[in-house]
């Protein structure tokens, strides 16, 4: 189950289409959803949970909290939707397009990073690149197409470290 949770003014159309998609991507990295719980907030929150939970005095677009037991990915994936436009803004990228990315990276937190961290964050820096490049979106289909293209590089594993950011 995907929820979706508001710390700030921020409304989110299409819940269904969106809840329809992550699980579309999680089920190609070969897991389930069990729950998923995402937080939207404004930088003065997510930047508190930076400092009390990872020790960074720094602004982040999103902090994931693990919860994922085997192939069940399930934990709290905070997003801020201020990082989200103005990161948007400085890609040049529309808004919904960035909010995707954020959503997606938080699940790759979750799922890839459970012994593939290096192919996790070749899919995300491939994806994002690439959409530059041709100035088109970064999507779940272009995600999944990027893993099937990465599949064959050799991962590097990673512990579990139970809260995630970038």
């Amino acid at each position: 189950m995907i929820t979706f949770n508001f710390e700030t003014l921020f409304e989110l159309k299409k819940t269904t289409h969106l809840e329809d998609w992550v699980a579309k991507i999680v089920d190609n990295h070969g897991f389930t959803i069990g729950e998923i719980n995402y937080i939207f907030c404004d930088d003065a929150y997510l930047h508190k949970l930076n400092i009390d939970f990872l020790q960074h005095d720094t602004l982040t677009d999103v902090i994931s909290f693990d919860n994922t037991i085997g192939k069940l990915i399930s934990g709290d994936i905070y997003i801020s939707i201020e990082r989200v436009v103005d990161n948007a803004k400085d890609y040049k990228f529309s808004f919904d397009e960035e909010l995707h990315r954020v959503m997606i990276h938080g699940v790759l937190h979750e799922a890839a990073w459970r012994g593939n961290l290096f192919l996790a964050i070749l899919i995300e820096r491939f994806s994002i690149d690439s959409a530059r490049r041709r100035h088109t979106p970064v999507t779940g289909r272009r995600l999944l197409a990027t893993n099937e293209t990465l599949a064959g590089c050799v991962p590097l594993t990673h512990g579990h470290l139970g809260a995630f950011h970038t």
